[in-house]
């Protein structure tokens, strides 16, 4: 009897366990690295075509508490704080005003609707609005 009470805890630990799929988002995975945008919620536009040149990218520079990144055509830099999971992400500052399609614009509204941050299991970020992925980015070396 005794065996199998050590057998099954020793299985729900590990199951329990396994089924963690985020990562601590102050680690530095998330920092001091690039990362590109492979997915974007609520467009009519397939994202090739939002994005047929080039991709997104964010990068978190936690000493300055900045965020900079391309939009996929204009640079674009902004304040953010994290607590836990929950980031805010102040008003994109000063950007090149080259037109590139409608991809910038969806990209720029989906930053302001987002209110939290993982790293899921398989190391992508995912920019939330509260539990619902609205960005996935993938990390890409520089």
């Amino acid at each position: 009897m005794k065996k199998n009470y050590i057998l099954i805890s020793t299985f729900l630990v590990l199951v329990i366990g396994s089924c963690t799929t985020t990562k601590n988002t102050n680690s530095n995975d998330l920092y001091d690295s690039l990362w590109e945008l492979e997915y974007i919620s609520g467009t009519r536009i397939a994202f090739n075509g939002l994005y047929p040149e080039r991709k997104p990218v964010i990068s978190f520079n936690k000493a300055t508490g900045k965020i900079t990144g391309n939009n996929s055509c204009n640079g674009y830099t902004a304040d953010f704080t994290i607590e836990g999971d929950n980031i805010d992400i102040g008003e994109p500052g000063p950007t090149t005003m080259m037109y590139c399609g409608d991809g910038e614009q969806q990209f720029l509204n989906m930053m302001e609707k987002i209110n939290s941050i993982s790293i899921d299991k398989e190391s992508k970020l995912n920019l939330m609005f509260g539990e619902i992925p609205m960005m996935r980015f993938r990390k890409v070396t520089q």
